[in-house]
């Protein structure tokens, strides 16, 4: 009897250590198992809402979801009463893990590499899992972030992790999931001057139009020598009589891209640009994605003309105009949802308020956007965006078990994380915010 009571006392204390709030090990990846969460309101995103459902983890999957579900045995399980089972949330607009101090410490900066022209740049190598930002963000039920470089013409290939590892190849979902193109803006250099921090009207507009297309020229030549190179290698692989092309790792990466296999993420804040993107996309061949699309409401039935989807990152921004209305940008995702074009939100930012992204969507859904879809642009919607969506987005069987548990509504600031999977990992909802105020509330 003595014995069974110390095995039980064991297994709890074991339980509480991976699905509790302990104390994170540094470097050691939390252990999969098999996890029941009971008797919990599940909000799949992709179907209804299941009420006093189950959910069934195992090996990183969700075996199992259902107001019916059997527990399988020896599964940990937690009991839901009360609580909302949510899918992870995504953004799609970061450089995750690639910032840490981004002013006063260059050292802690890896997002971008010299010269204009890098598609063979990969951010997921430069991604650092011990970044404080990526406890402090996934401890607000942030699972996934799509980490792009930025700076010059090509910026180079953006990756979509998960926000827990000890190594970038750990966390990679997508090691290479998007090429990053900076549309040269029409209007200035992107983000200086103009009302709200935006852009301003240069004194000299044909000299500014004349360098956008001198470096439009440049991306293109480098696009049409990649499906050159491409070609070259797909005629030797079929006739070894041929000269054998000289390997080139700066082209190699972007023939994927020029056939229109793989998206391409392009930079574009103003109508202006939007449109010379779409232009652009069309003439190469290009899948292309918008990324900021703060004018994208004015451009709305190109981009669905287009089938262009777009990761709205000025929700929070100012008016791009002095004479634009208050809510211009708040606005946004709901004029696009209206016009049927594909989208999502995101923070833009490059790691310390990617935690916010909840609170992006529900400024989107204060000003129009329907509840429902508002979660959606979080989840679903970018995980569709990406390609991913038969592993992300929702809770369905067979998708990544990234799952948080919380006691609120997932889109209210009040609400609180209390149990938090990625990849069927029990996280510790533990961060250099939780760390800081232990530290210091008792302080007098």
């Amino acid at each position: 009897m003595k014995t069974i009571i110390l095995l039980i006392l064991c297994t709890g204390s074991v339980l509480g250590q991976q699905i509790g709030n302990p104390t994170a090990q540094q470097g050691v990846m939390p252990a999969r198992g098999t996890f029941a969460i009971r008797n919990a309101h599940i909000v799949t995103v992709s179907g209804a809402d299941i009420e006093n459902g189950t959910v069934v983890i195992r090996d990183g999957k969700i075996e199992a979801v259902g107001a019916n579900v059997s527990v399988p045995s020896g599964a940990q399980t937690i009991d839901g009463r009360g609580l909302s089972v949510y899918p992870g949330m995504i953004d799609a607009g970061t450089n995750m893990g690639l910032v840490e101090v981004p002013q006063g410490a260059s050292g802690t900066v890896d997002t971008a590499e010299v010269g204009d022209l890098n598609p063979n740049a990969k951010a997921i190598v430069a991604v650092n899992p011990y970044s404080a930002h990526i406890a402090v963000t996934r401890v607000e039920g942030i699972t996934n972030t799509l980490t792009a470089p930025t700076g010059g013409l090509i910026s180079g290939q953006a990756a979509l992790i998960n926000l827990l590892g000890t190594s970038p190849k750990e966390m990679a979902v997508v090691p290479q999931l998007a090429l990053v193109i900076n549309y040269p803006p029409v209007t200035g250099r992107r983000g200086e001057g103009g009302f709200g921090g935006q852009q301003q009207q240069p004194p000299n507009l044909s000299e500014t139009l004349a360098a956008n297309e001198r470096q439009l020229e440049e991306i293109r030549k480098m696009l049409r020598d990649a499906e050159a190179y491409g070609r070259a290698q797909d005629a030797y692989a079929k006739d070894k009589s041929l000269p054998r092309p000289d390997h080139n790792v700066v082209l190699e990466p972007l023939v994927a891209y020029v056939r229109g296999e793989m998206p391409v993420i392009f930079r574009a804040e103003r109508e202006a640009e939007i449109r010379g993107a779409l232009r652009f996309a069309e003439e190469m061949k290009l899948k292309p994605i918008i990324l900021g699309g703060n004018d994208a409401w004015k451009v709305a039935s190109l981009l669905k003309e287009k089938n262009a989807p777009v990761i709205l990152t000025g929700i929070f921004s100012l008016p791009v105009r002095e004479d634009d209305a208050y809510d211009t940008l708040y606005e946004n995702a709901a004029k696009l949802q209206e016009a049927g074009v594909r989208y999502c939100i995101s923070t833009g930012d490059p790691g310390p308020e990617v935690r916010n992204l909840a609170q992006y969507a529900g400024m989107a859904a204060a000003f129009g956007l329907s509840k429902a879809d508002a979660l959606k642009a979080v989840t679903l919607y970018p995980a569709q965006i990406m390609n991913v969506a038969d592993r992300l987005g929702s809770i369905e069987v067979g998708k990544m078990a990234n799952l948080v548990v919380t006691d609120g509504d997932l889109l209210e600031i009040r609400s609180h994380i209390r149990y938090l999977f990625i990849d069927g990992r029990p996280v510790v909802l533990t961060s250099r915010h939780t760390e800081l105020n232990d530290a210091f509330k008792n302080r007098k």
